[in-house]
């Protein structure tokens, strides 16, 4: 493994629980100063891969480097080079946002004369200096999530795990927690971000798209949406939910995706859009109006899911 350019590299990694496969195979590399975004839904492997990469899980074959260190064989040394914030991260509520932060700090073993400086800064960039004195189980949901970053950055990791961080957070905290990421970035820190959310798999440097313990393609978000190889049109309807039932049964139709009155309908070839249209008049569907579209992260994820 060339460690000058890969902070994260896995070959064959795999973990089977009770003969259930979790994660199958995965061969993966992650150059410094990356931002890598895993997408899939829940139960796809997210976060089986991460428990992996982070040296808390044994792998059942295969094996992965993170820093340039084994995780079959040098799980600690990993563990003193990363940052790793769960989706439960392990936040005391009845400590305050400074204790808690005091606390990680101690847990790291950071040096007393640097924790002041790291401290301020990490408030700062989090917006929660006005609120340090406050409880952590008083804080709302985004200011926890900002907190818990606070925390897994005390030590100043190399690499950053986060395990969908956003879940269940407010749009404007999420757009702030992603500014906050885009800071790390500048300063040289590599990101591994597993997600739900295809909007902010946008956001990412690269992205591997997950489906039953498989990534189906690793490539940037541009790439990826360039790579579906079949023409993908945009339908408005009067009745959008029918209309999806009724496009998926037309011949020369790849994948059907709603959103909200309108139908992504990825195509074989071109031609069919006709065949699909004819088919909706005749079922009493209203075609407003139709175009040609470059696909979403989405609409290649379906497409490549209910692929035949």
């Amino acid at each position: 493994m060339d460690t000058n350019t890969a902070a994260i590299k896995a070959e064959t990694l795999t973990k089977t629980f009770n003969g259930n496969i979790a994660l199958d195979s995965l061969t993966l590399e992650i150059k410094k100063g990356e931002l890598f975004g895993l997408v899939g839904p829940d139960g796809a492997g997210k976060t089986t891969t991460m428990r992996l990469l982070t040296a808390i899980m044994e792998p059942t074959s295969g094996d992965a480097w993170v820093a340039g260190h084994s995780v079959l064989k040098e799980g600690e040394r990993i563990k003193e080079r990363i940052g790793y914030m769960s989706q439960k991260f392990g936040l005391y509520e009845d400590l305050t946002v400074m204790e808690n932060i005091i606390f990680y700090a101690d847990l790291y073993e950071v040096p007393q004369k640097e924790r002041p400086e790291r401290i301020e800064r990490l408030l700062g960039f989090s917006n929660l200096t006005p609120f340090k004195g406050r409880l952590a189980g008083k804080l709302s949901g985004g200011m926890k999530q900002k907190l818990g970053l606070a925390c897994a950055l005390i030590h100043t990791p190399e690499i950053l795990f986060l395990d969908e961080p956003t879940n269940g957070v407010d749009p404007v905290s999420r757009r702030d927690f992603w500014r906050i990421l885009y800071g790390l970035l500048k300063d040289g820190i590599t990101i591994f971000v597993s997600t739900a959310y295809l909007d902010e798999a946008e956001r990412c440097t690269r992205v591997g798209l997950m489906h039953r313990g498989k990534i189906l393609i690793d490539d940037s978000p541009a790439r990826i949406k360039g790579s579906l190889g079949f023409p993908m049109v945009e339908l408005w309807t009067g009745d959008a939910r029918t209309a999806e039932d009724i496009a998926r049964g037309c011949p020369g139709v790849r994948s059907v995706s709603i959103y909200g009155n309108r139908l992504h309908v990825a195509l074989e070839r071109s031609k069919a859009l006709d065949g699909v249209i004819g088919r909706l008049q005749k079922e009493g569907i209203i075609v407003r109006d139709h175009r040609s579209i470059l696909p979403s992260l989405e609409d290649v994820f379906i497409a490549m899911v209910e692929e035949p």
